[in-house]
């Protein structure tokens, strides 16, 4: 019997295979179909700090207006309620994705600062999440605000949110850190119980006959898994936290790849957007038949075996890769015809 078990926060899954936050995990209907199609745990769609802050400014904003007029201005002010639209309907589906399946469900918060995040962070943790994922995508484009800075805002913000929780927090990051294992480090210290690499970098689209800037969302590919794969494998034995992948898992194979670059569990969302959440069944499927042939008993028994520290020349996930890789391009001469 194949043992696809794994741990991840301190929780055991019966599986690495994760599904990340996305609309696959909006609805109840749509958590359970993946809970049936193989899911070990799901993250619910983010709501993001920007959320948090415009809810408060309104409410503050519409609890003040014409209470300066009249007494019977009291009469103007919206309730309370509709304010708390949004955080609550969020909490209110964590609940009901609780009652609703045997996997853990996982919170997803996004943002970069700890304003207001503390708070809602609790609020999660009394709504009966399993875990909070702290999504911190944000973009340097101050240029008196530097690196150091923004990743003491990131340690800052995990520390702050560790002392007031109890639940374990995981920390999706940006590859756009200019010493990761460090940044790791110092989130290791801060209390981060595992780190998710990497948040995908959406970039905008210019529009040449509107001269507008519009988003552009694309699903993510296959080839985009390697940089994860690149910095888990350095990562992995250096840090105390749990390691997942996100980004680029599309198959059986890039699932066995992350587990032995020395990730716990593997995130996907893009494949299951493009081929339907029964597709993960087959994930799952190849998965167990992949190990068969290879004579593999669990998952546990793989995990880190392509790591830095566990391949014969550690320079391949340093600067002699690069070398290599480059002086193993030949050009290939046309033929001639």
């Amino acid at each position: 019997m194949i043992d696809l078990s794994t741990t991840y926060l301190g929780l055991k899954l019966k599986s690495p295979l994760v599904v990340s936050s996305s609309p696959l995990t909006e609805s109840l209907e749509s958590i359970q179909r993946l809970e049936e199609a193989g899911a070990a745990a799901v993250v619910l769609p983010s709501i993001f700090e920007e959320q948090l802050a415009l809810e408060g400014n309104a409410l503050d904003r519409d609890l003040s207006r014409g209470t300066e007029s009249f007494a019977e201005a009291l009469s103007y002010l919206p309730e309370y309620e509709d304010y708390r639209q949004g955080q609550d309907d969020y909490l209110s589906q964590l609940r009901r994705a609780k009652d609703a399946c045997s996997i853990p469900v996982l919170a997803s918060l996004n943002g970069a600062t700890a304003r207001g995040w503390v708070r809602f962070a609790k609020e999660i943790e009394q709504a009966g999440a399993d875990a909070l994922e702290l999504n911190t995508y944000s973009l340097a484009t101050d240029r008196n605000e530097t690196s150091g800075t923004i990743e003491k805002g990131i340690v800052n913000l995990v520390r702050e949110v560790r002392e007031a929780t109890r639940i374990p927090v995981a920390v999706k990051l940006s590859p756009q850190y200019t010493a990761l294992p460090h940044l790791a480090k110092e989130l290791d210290h801060a209390g981060a119980d595992a780190l998710v690499l990497f948040n995908r970098f959406y970039q905008p689209d210019f529009d040449i006959e509107s001269l507008d800037v519009r988003p552009r969302l694309v699903l993510s590919r296959p080839d985009e898994l390697l940089l994860r794969l690149h910095w888990v494998a350095i990562l992995y034995g250096d840090v105390k936290a749990d390691l997942a992948i996100t980004g680029g898992v599309h198959s059986a194979e890039d699932v066995l790849k992350c587990v032995m670059a020395g990730a716990q569990i593997s995130m996907m969302a893009s494949v299951l957007l493009a081929k339907g959440i029964p597709y993960l069944s087959t994930i799952q499927a190849d998965l167990v038949h992949w190990m068969e042939e290879h004579e593999y008993q669990s998952i546990k028994q793989m995990r880190g075996s392509l790591s830095r520290r566990a391949v014969p020349d550690p320079s391949s996930f340093e600067r002699g890769n690069y070398i290599k890789t480059l002086s193993s391009y030949t050009l290939r001469q046309p033929s001639l015809q």
